[in-house]
């Protein structure tokens, strides 16, 4: 197969130093456009994967939280799964296809199946073979799962060595995020150049033109999570969505429905029941049916 292959996309954050109130706003408008988009694949029976992928303590998880924080939660789902089997690991894309979405569905995958192409490499759990038929097979198989229908967006969040200190640290001292470091983790920080030279490789041969990479800047939590929000609006919904203007915070919206005239509503709200209304006609009136007394 003719593959053409393409550098990765970097992205340049526009929210840089973001204050904790203007990122609320972004947030929320952000949300509001990923709702939208989520409500057109369902209409559509559109499918979308999103991988998102990084190092240990990279803020995937924080990441995926902050797209589907209002997101219709029967159609999406989240896949983080664990050490595969020996079976799973002979029949590695199966693995991962079994959890692709089904019609209007968007589903998350926190680490993907190139887990075999960075950290399983780097800490010797799978063989040179099973690495080199991966780094062979992968875009073929998602090219052939994007020529049939599915919408594919790969993350990269990148972190430093010294953010990523700093984060197993700061789980370390707490109760409640404790859980989450293991001394695996410590072990792959010794890994570091190891996993570097993996990655760049990643690059170099598993973006293409139909299926990039696309990197974002990990080091500040906040502004990865609407960067990457903001490229999904861009690509999926809005092209010309423009960041921080705080829009449906300062402007309002009405639509009628049922015969009563809603005002005063936030951008989200005109959204929801702007679907509600394209079911208003088959809606039936108990006290105008029929009845079928005797």
């Amino acid at each position: 197969m003719n593959i053409h292959i393409k550098k990765v996309i970097t992205i340049d954050t526009p929210y840089k130093g973001i204050s904790d109130d203007d990122y609320q706003v972004e947030k929320r408008r952000l949300q509001v456009e990923l709702l939208k988009i989520q409500k057109r694949l369902m209409q559509e029976g559109r499918r979308l994967a999103i991988a998102v992928e990084g190092r240990d303590a990279a803020g995937k998880g924080s990441t995926i939280k902050r797209f589907i924080e209002n997101m219709i939660p029967a159609n999406y789902r989240v896949v983080a799964l664990g050490i595969p089997t020996p079976k799973e690991s002979k029949n590695w894309f199966r693995r991962y296809e079994r959890h692709f979405p089904r019609a209007g569905e968007v589903v998350f995958f926190d680490r993907s199946w190139y887990t075999r192409a960075l950290i399983e490499p780097t800490m010797g759990y799978c063989t040179e073979a099973q690495y080199k038929y991966f780094m062979r097979k992968v875009l073929e198989w998602e090219h052939k799962h994007i020529d049939d229908g599915l919408l594919l967006i790969k993350f990269y969040l990148s972190v430093d060595k010294e953010n990523q200190l700093y984060r197993f640290e700061d789980r370390l001292n707490s109760p409640l995020t404790y859980w989450k470091f293991s001394e695996n983790d410590l072990k792959a920080r010794d890994k570091w150049e190891v996993f570097t030279r993996y990655k760049e490789q990643m690059f170099t041969h598993t973006s293409s033109e139909k299926s990039p990479w696309v990197v974002v800047s990990a080091n500040k939590k906040r502004e990865a999570r609407l960067t990457a929000m903001l490229h999904t609006v861009r690509l999926l919904g809005r092209g010309k969505f423009e960041p921080l203007t705080g829009e449906d915070v300062t402007k309002t919206y009405s639509i009628k429905l049922g015969g009563v005239k809603f005002r005063g509503l936030t951008l989200r709200q005109r959204t929801v029941l702007e679907e509600l209304k394209e079911y208003e006609n088959y809606f039936i009136d108990l006290d105008d049916a029929p009845s079928n007394s005797d």
